[in-house]
């Protein structure tokens, strides 16, 4: 990707941060993985409505899931809010994908589910603890962005993705966005889509001037928001 810089970690009020690529962040000196947007069955909340997808979506959010898990070895693990789809979708969890998130949970210190607007009921019968939003050090997590300023924010939520063109092929990608003041994390889920940065919704967040960094199949590309095809 020649319009992309090396990968770099993200400075973010004082604080030192991974984008990995697996869609989760890592803060390392708190050995704590974050996630957002997992959208848990998803696909069979769509199944219920006559539109039908391949029912595989949970499965491979939570082998992403796992895979960033045993790599980083995270004492804390914070999912940002719309881990499930809706109100019902813990219920439709197979028994294999409950045992799943099970060990997940257990593998940890502190698992910290945040309310999204998809799940604003905390899961039951999991374990890990239930939040709003939480306050580490200068950085506050939350579901959703507030308005600006929001210095030391992650939020989720919006979905970021971001394109670019190369050798006059245009390429898109979920990514993470910043401009150093807060970090809006891409959507984890393996069927949640994304929204151009250059949106309203994303663009007034930030600064003039901001880095998308674009997940690739294997690693994160920062690229400046001068070199994003759109901006």
């Amino acid at each position: 990707m020649n319009a992309a810089l090396p990968v770099r970690d993200i400075d973010l009020a004082g604080i030192r941060l991974t984008p990995d690529p697996s869609g989760a962040l890592w803060w390392a000196e708190m050995r704590m993985l974050i996630a957002a947007d997992l959208h848990l069955e998803k696909g069979s909340a769509y199944a219920a409505r006559g539109q039908m997808l391949p029912p595989y979506d949970t499965h491979a959010t939570l082998t992403r899931l796992e895979g960033a898990c045993a790599r980083l070895r995270p004492r804390e693990v914070v999912l940002l809010g719309d881990t499930f789809h809706d109100r019902k979708a813990e219920e439709r969890l197979a028994d294999d994908a409950r045992a799943r998130l099970q060990r997940l949970i257990m593998a940890v210190e502190t698992w910290t589910w945040i309310l999204g607007n998809h799940d604003p009921a905390p899961p039951q019968g999991l374990g890990g603890q239930v939040a709003e939003e939480i306050y580490v050090g200068p950085l506050v997590l939350r579901h959703e962005p507030k308005a600006r300023p929001s210095a030391g924010e992650i939020a989720g939520h919006l979905h970021p993705a971001a394109r670019v063109s190369v050798r006059g092929r245009s390429i898109r990608r979920r990514c993470f966005v910043t401009d150093g003041e807060r970090l809006v994390m891409p959507a984890f889920g393996a069927y949640a889509g994304g929204l151009d940065v250059f949106d309203p919704a994303l663009r007034d967040l930030f600064a003039p001037q901001f880095h998308a960094f674009m997940i690739g199949k294997a690693a994160v590309h920062a690229v400046t928001s001068r070199r994003l095809a759109g901006g």
